[in-house]
């Protein structure tokens, strides 16, 4: 077996392990929605190192400036993730939760409107950003997040989620935008 097969291979069994950790709710927050719950990934410490260094090795050498984390399991992955690449970190917050002068940008649920605020001065002219949630499912709130990145002029290098929902079809929300994800959950 070659290296690169080895490493395809570790890759494999790492994202099988991060899938497993992760508990599927049935009817959560409501009837026909599969809840994917990231609480036992987080418990699971194995999982937990795994996905923290599945992230960070993609992210080492990149020249991002500043991790920009949805609120809140976003926080989570995107603290850690700016901690190992020794960079800054900026949280993605539901209005009212930050103390100093905010930019806010709505986007749509489902049946109305919801909105997330960033700090006006958390991004600099020219920043390269990393955006990082914990999932993607219909894409609106990291959409938002591009937003506000972008109306304080930092440049948004890719988008990150440890989960992906494909058939919510978020990824057409952030369309023309890079982005990873660890695992998916397709119709499971």
């Amino acid at each position: 077996m070659t290296r690169t097969e080895v490493q395809e291979e570790r890759e494999v069994d790492n994202t099988r392990i991060i899938k497993k950790a992760i508990r599927t709710i049935p009817n959560f927050p409501k009837k026909g929605i599969m809840f994917r719950d990231i609480t036992t990934l987080l418990q699971n410490p194995k999982a937990f190192k795994k996905t923290c260094d599945a992230l960070y090795k993609r992210y080492k050498g990149k020249k991002i400036d500043v991790v920009v984390a949805i609120e809140s399991r976003g926080f989570i992955f995107g603290s850690v993730l700016a901690y190992m690449l020794g960079v800054g970190f900026v949280p993605v917050r539901k209005p009212g939760k930050l103390p100093h002068k905010t930019i806010r940008e709505e986007y749509e649920l489902e049946y109305g409107k919801d909105a997330v605020e960033m700090h006006a001065d958390a991004i600099s002219k020219g920043q390269r950003v990393l955006i990082i949630d914990d999932l993607i499912a219909t894409g609106g709130t990291v959409a938002a997040a591009i937003k506000l990145v972008e109306k304080l002029g930092g440049k948004v290098l890719e988008c990150c989620f440890v989960v992906e929902l494909p058939e919510l079809k978020g990824r057409q929300k952030i369309k023309g935008y890079p982005i990873f994800n660890l695992v998916e959950f397709e119709g499971e």
